[in-house]
């Protein structure tokens, strides 16, 4: 089979969501090149749709363009970029690149139909400040859990309960294989929903994760504070290093105290306490 490379180019804002809808079609990761420009790989036959369809689902902010590629089989090819990461205390890899001797901080994620495998700088930001505020016995809310990478490691790092809340019915199975895979289903646990009605189901919670836009990260602002017990944690990712000011006065605003905060790439985290 002949394969093609999509070139896409989108606003930094949009990048992530891009990104996100472009692994949910191919089932392949997405690199990002230091230009912003995000490569994805289709097959020949289906790639100008693909990238008609991406066109029309973001609009005229998108652009991109495909070209054929050399003769070998990217079906298996694109798996030698993807590698064991460590950060903190756990180590993400995809199956197919399980180091021996991993010990309890291992994490197995492939690329699938949800978004979040460690090789994107804002699930890195939101994993590094997980490993930093975490304590044994933790109940922990991951708003926007896509692959559910962020509940799982959570578990891996001592929580006694995550829970993962995403709109899309597609990710909640994902996350549930997922968790099967890395031995935490009985602590980790997957649902389909509207954050500010699931939040209130589930009672206080000592750390709240949302690696999601940074607009939508300001919209759950409130549910976010509420969500959180007495002297609770909310960790926020999705946001790109320019928009760290803006967010982090928006932060104040909502009578939060900004704590540590994570720097990859271009993507930055926070930490912050509600009160």
């Amino acid at each position: 089979m002949s394969w093609c490379a999509l070139d896409i180019q989108s606003p930094p804002a949009s990048r992530d969501a891009v990104a996100a809808w472009l692994v949910s079609r191919t089932g392949r990761a997405v690199e990002e090149r230091e230009d912003g420009v995000l490569i994805g790989v289709a097959d020949r036959e289906g790639a100008g749709a693909l990238l008609d369809e991406l066109c029309r689902s973001f609009g005229n902010s998108v652009a991109g363009s495909t070209r054929l590629l050399p003769e070998e089989d990217w079906t298996t090819r694109w798996r030698g970029s993807l590698g064991p990461r460590r950060i903190g205390r756990l180590i993400v890899t995809p199956s197919w690149a399980v180091p021996e001797n991993a010990g309890t901080g291992l994490v197995i994620i492939d690329p699938e139909t949800a978004f979040g495998t460690g090789e994107h700088g804002s699930t890195r930001t939101a994993l590094t400040l997980l490993d930093r505020y975490i304590r044994p016995g933790d109940r922990v809310l991951d708003l926007g859990s896509g692959s559910g990478i962020l509940a799982i490691a959570a578990v891996k790092l001592g929580a006694a309960r995550a829970v993962g809340v995403d709109l899309d019915p597609d990710a909640e199975s994902v996350a549930r294989a997922n968790a099967e895979r890395n031995g935490v289903a009985a602590h980790a646990v997957f649902l389909t929903g509207q954050a500010e009605t699931l939040t209130r189901l589930l009672g206080p919670v000592e750390i709240v994760v949302a690696n999601i836009l940074r607009s939508q990260n300001e919209q759950l602002l409130s549910v976010i504070r509420d969500a959180l017990g007495a002297g609770g944690w909310a960790i926020f990712a999705g946001i790109e290093e320019a928009e760290a000011a803006g967010f982090r006065g928006a932060l104040l605003a909502r009578g939060f105290t900004v704590g540590d905060h994570a720097l990859d790439g271009e993507w930055w985290g926070v930490a912050a306490r509600a009160g």
